[in-house]
């Protein structure tokens, strides 16, 4: 149902499920063995799986904090795209790297919830893609100090909205880990 009917495949998106990105986050061991269980399904499926990696002046590139979590293995041949914005799209080879394995839809997962991995739905959606959020497969740390909501919360939120979301030609939805399918006619 994407804007882009030359682009019927689907992919796999590992959004900075690093070592400081999730170091405190909401049920973070449950959060990546639910990642894991996607990777592992998508490989098995031939579905392109890519990965995200962030750095920013406090997330210093090559770093041990910078690194992807040890719980997480990428394949040498899996594309790793490096963002230094929240949106996964803004100034990075992802756009490319889809449209040459013709996928118009995404299936994401990672951290933080309530930045890069917001940002990166929205981006793709007005893009034109389909996006499926996998509700359990995202996470957050705590921000009530600053005033947001426990991250508990804060995933409940987004899942919710996600699933509300409405534009012309697009789908979006949000399932968990046991109800994800690869296929475009995904219920």
């Amino acid at each position: 149902m994407t804007t882009m009917p030359d682009r019927p495949n689907t992919a796999l998106l590992v959004i900075d499920v690093q070592n400081d990105v999730v170091a405190g986050a909401h049920d973070r061991d449950g959060v990546i063995a639910n990642i894991n269980t996607l990777v592992g399904k998508a490989r098995a499926e031939d579905v392109p799986v890519i990965w995200v990696q962030h750095s920013d002046d406090d997330l210093e590139r090559d770093s041990e904090a910078w690194q992807y979590v040890s719980e997480l293995a990428r394949h040498d041949p899996e594309p790793l795209v490096h963002k230094t914005y929240g949106d996964s799209f803004e100034e990075t080879s992802l756009e490319a790297l889809l449209a040459g394995r013709g996928v118009g839809r995404l299936v994401v997962t990672g951290a933080q919830t309530d930045f890069c991995v917001r940002s990166t739905l929205h981006g793709a959606f007005v893009r034109g893609y389909d996006v499926t959020l996998v509700g359990d497969a995202h996470t957050t740390q705590d921000l009530t100090e600053y005033g947001a909501p426990a991250p508990n919360l804060v995933i409940a939120h987004t899942n919710l909205y996600w699933q509300g979301q409405r534009a012309p030609g697009r789908r979006a939805k949000t399932v968990g880990t046991a109800e994800v399918t690869f296929t475009a006619d995904e219920g």
